[in-house]
């Protein structure tokens, strides 16, 4: 039995190779913050976030806690927990990416945690503290009620790191979690099930009040999933005031006219073809003020070159507002996934190459290094007369000019960069 006086969790969040042609930028973490909340506040808690600063491997820890979002985390926290571990320390993984990758992290873990941590770790804890410690905590099927979550431990992060050109990031938060869609790139019904689970809306609400930051990201996988909830949710978020973006939401006329008066400011819209329903989709965001950031596939079975071509000439038809453009990725228990194990396409399981940056399959219609050149040819196109950072700029000033009307606006200022080359190119930002 060991004894402590105080509890020392240090919580790591490893770094990744971001996409290659897309702007790097950092948002502030949210699943490990969730995490710090579901922790006894008797306990003593420092948070790494290694994709903004340096570890410091010295700092005094009783527990190490390595918690991954992303696949191609998972190699770089297994590094992270060999140093540690050769210095004597105490090392445990969470956090998605982990309960994935739960086989190869425990040749680099003291423990593993699977699953959600609200009300499930203090046993991890009183184990630990009695010296018991299991190699395996699985919490995959056991889902906790939504009303123990917790508001994010956002007192944990280093605000300043998280500014872009200094504008201060968006705050990440969420409504709900697990999700009914099956889609097929998508592990998300593996890791929080099948069904839509909202958290208490007035819960919801008041984290939302309590965040400092005007501007948020609502991280649900799809809000697009029940649309009475998402009635009484914008009603509730209108008195808020806050600008907010998210994966998709319902289309409607209702629903995107509620969106945009509790403070909508853009939609990352999955766009995987030309079909008239992403059209269509696109143009009701728009009737409604929203913006749209296209999360565009390329890869697909029936994806040859010339349709890549024309996929990328859709997107400026619709007038897109912004795109990023990722490889199909075949990642741990999606439904891709087991097609193309089946079909023996898959490549390699290099994890630091699943970024959604790289081909780590066998394309239908097209070599692997033809799929690489469309997506730079795309990337390229996409922005050929307007670069990434002057599109993304137009979306701050619609949003700028929203806060402005509001009387929630605070003073900022854009940091020119290389690819605001003259004054003429802040004067069309400043025009839209």
């Amino acid at each position: 039995m060991t004894y402590f006086e105080i509890m020392n969790i240090k919580i790591i969040y490893p770094k990744w190779q971001k996409l290659l042609y897309e702007t790097e930028f950092n948002l502030p973490p949210h699943s490990p913050l969730c995490f710090a909340a579901a922790l006894d506040k008797t306990i003593n808690v420092s948070f790494c976030d290694e994709n903004v600063e340096q570890i410091d491997f010295s700092e005094d820890a009783d527990l190490v806690a390595i918690s991954a979002m992303l696949t191609c985390q998972m190699p770089r926290g297994w590094e992270i927990a060999d140093r540690y571990r050769q210095e004597g320390k105490t090392v445990i993984f969470g956090g998605i990416a982990t309960t994935l990758h739960g086989k190869e992290t425990l040749e680099h873990a003291d423990a593993i945690f699977l699953g959600e941590a609200e009300g499930r770790f203090h046993k991890v804890i009183d184990d630990f503290k009695q010296g018991r410690l299991k190699k395996v905590y699985d919490h995959r099927l056991d889902f906790p009620d939504t009303d123990c979550i917790g508001e994010a431990r956002r007192d944990l992060l280093k605000k300043e790191l998280y500014k872009f050109r200094g504008i201060q990031m968006l705050d990440l938060v969420h409504t709900a979690r697990g999700c009914k869609f099956d889609c097929f790139t998508c592990c998300t019904p593996y890791l929080g099930g099948g069904k839509f689970r909202p958290r208490p809306l007035d819960k919801v609400i008041s984290e939302m009040e309590n965040i400092d930051n005007n501007r948020m990201f609502i991280t649900d996988n799809s809000m697009a999933q029940d649309e009475e909830w998402q009635k009484k949710l914008f009603k509730a978020m209108v008195p808020l005031k806050k600008k907010w973006v998210s994966h998709p939401i319902s289309d409607s006329h209702e629903i995107t006219e509620l969106a945009a008066k509790a403070g909508c400011w853009f939609i990352y819209q999955g766009i995987v073809d030309t079909s008239d329903y992403i059209r269509n989709r696109i143009r009701r965001y728009k009737e409604n003020g929203i913006g749209v950031k296209g999360a565009v596939i390329i890869g697909l079975d029936n994806h040859d070159e010339d349709y890549i071509k024309r996929l990328v000439d859709f997107l400026l038809e619709v007038e897109l507002d912004v795109a990023e453009f990722t490889i199909l990725t075949p990642f741990l228990h999606t439904p891709i996934r087991a097609q193309l194990e089946k079909e023996g396409r898959i490549l390699h399981n290099d994890w630091s190459k699943y970024t959604a940056g790289n081909v780590v399959f066998k394309p239908a219609k097209m070599t692997v290094e033809s799929l690489e050149k469309m997506n730079e040819y795309a990337w390229k196109t996409f922005y050929k007369d307007c670069s990434k950072e002057l599109k993304m700029a137009k979306l701050y000033m619609q949003v700028f000019d929203r806060e402005k009307k509001d009387g929630t606006y605070k003073n900022v200022t854009l940091s020119p960069d290389r690819n605001w080359k003259n004054s003429e190119n802040r004067k069309l930002v400043s025009e839209q």
